[in-house]
């Protein structure tokens, strides 16, 4: 049995819900109080993948204000895989997806695993779809990743989202 330690980092434009996704995973909790993350937090949680196979995540939960971007490059050093976060009720923060993830292999390396997460899917029903969703997908097969929809109130994917990122990243680095 082989048990991995994992540096992720959660990347994405400021109040995307990074935060409330690592409490929501982590603690299974929900604030509704937000406060902004500054330069960085990092909490741990072992993942289960592959049946019995557990790996350690350190999930670095990134400040996304525009003037901590200085900072943030120091951040990515020895990551292992990025959760890029957008919000789904925000058409701006899907726009800045482009230059995050150009930033994150700037830093963390050009094949560096990731997923690309449209966040705050229970919004969707008081905004309506103020993005393609069709072409998020769309996007994140291109660059050889994966879509998925979570909302960090209800829990829905959030599990998913950070167990499709451990799995990508074994099997980048089992040479699969």
């Amino acid at each position: 049995m082989s048990s991995y330690k994992l540096k992720v980092l959660l990347c994405g434009a400021a109040a995307v819900g990074k935060t409330s996704l690592v409490q929501r995973f982590i603690k299974n909790r929900f604030a509704t109080n937000y406060k902004l993350t500054v330069g960085v937090d990092i909490l741990t949680k072992d993942v289960n993948y592959d049946g019995d196979e557990i790996a350690t995540l350190s999930i670095w939960d990134i400040g996304g204000q525009q003037r901590f971007e200085f900072i943030r490059s120091t951040f990515y050093k020895g990551a292992a895989g990025v959760l890029l976060v957008f919000d789904l009720s925000r058409a701006q923060t899907y726009a800045e997806i482009r230059k995050w993830l150009a930033e994150i292999r700037q830093f963390a390396g050009e094949h560096i695993p990731f997923v690309l997460a449209g966040n705050k899917v229970d919004l969707i029903e008081d905004v309506g779809e103020v993005i393609d969703r069709e072409e998020a997908k769309r996007f994140a097969e291109a660059e050889n990743s994966i879509y998925i929809e979570t909302s960090a109130k209800t829990g829905v994917h959030v599990e998913e989202a950070f167990g499709e990122l451990t799995r990508r990243i074994i099997k980048s680095r089992s040479g699969q």
